[in-house]
């Protein structure tokens, strides 16, 4: 856990690195400090309206125990497991099985599975997916994603910023053409390939910790392994249009991969991630 804490740190850390390049390509020492507060203003947006914005993205419509009783009653008696305060809980329209956590805390959390993968998976499987979003509630991986999404836009914004408008060094003289458009090309890879690391590392111990609140990992192996056979056949489109929520799922909702697509993996591999939870069941890991 606390290795996983010190790689997202760096990682964050070596985004806001980013931010500070384009901002001194832009305009030097006040670029650079012009470039961070764009960033912490973006942050803290994220902070507050993050599980807004996404749930109205996926169009989430939110349930309670009148309207879901079983799904409901299975986040209550989990996050009373976690020792967590309950959970908004919402349900997704979509065929694609797949669930995500969001919120700046523990407090102020939601979850939200998909209708797909509550026809797909048997109540034990369900139970372990929900486990693992709760752990991700409860590890604050929500905020972490969040910003890291956030400020990845947020880099892409000012790279294409830089490359239409330009900027001066420090000395005052114009910035060239082909260093503008080598940042504007670069630094939404290389934050891409930052958010896409600290959304991994993540993963695993979610798993971990999703196994513990259930009780159960050779559940959420299962589940992993319906997922993703299922999950690779059935397109979610608000996903396709929104690649940066990809992250937050359980499942890699995208379409694609191989190739360089394995550098922006969101996930773990999913047979890495269930020979993990096969060893946590047998007490080797």
């Amino acid at each position: 856990m606390n290795d996983n804490w010190l790689k997202t740190t760096v990682l964050m850390a070596a985004i806001m690195a980013l931010f500070a390049l384009i901002g001194g390509m832009m305009g030097g020492k006040a670029g650079m400090l012009l470039a961070l507060l764009f960033g912490g203003g973006m942050n803290l947006f994220a902070w507050w309206n993050s599980d807004r914005m996404v749930l109205s993205m996926y169009n989430a419509q939110e349930v309670d125990a009148n309207s879901a009783p079983e799904f409901y009653g299975m986040v209550a008696e989990l996050a009373q497991r976690a020792g967590l305060p309950m959970p908004r809980v919402y349900v997704i329209h979509e065929e694609q099985p797949n669930a995500f956590a969001t919120g700046r805390n523990p407090e102020n959390a939601a979850v939200a599975a998909t209708s797909g993968i509550m026809r797909l998976l048997d109540y034990r499987e369900l139970r372990g997916v929900m486990a693992h979003e709760l752990a991700h509630v409860k590890h604050r991986d929500t905020l972490i994603s969040t910003i890291s999404a956030t400020m990845a836009g947020a880099i892409s914004a000012l790279a294409n910023f830089a490359m239409f408008f330009g900027g001066r060094d420090e000395n005052g003289q114009p910035v060239g053409l082909l260093p503008r458009l080598a940042v504007a090309l670069l630094a939404p890879v290389a934050a891409s390939l930052i958010q896409m690391a600290i959304s991994r590392a993540r993963e695993f111990e979610a798993d971990r910790g999703g196994a513990e609140i259930c009780g159960d990992p050779l559940a959420l192996a299962s589940a992993l392994q319906k997922i993703e056979y299922y999950a690779q056949g059935i397109a979610m489109p608000t996903a396709e249009a929104h690649p940066e929520t990809a992250q937050m799922m359980i499942i890699n909702p995208l379409s694609g991969g191989g190739g360089l697509g394995e550098l922006f993996r969101t996930h773990p591999h999913t047979a890495e991630r269930i020979e993990r939870l096969n060893a946590l069941a047998r007490g080797v890991y």
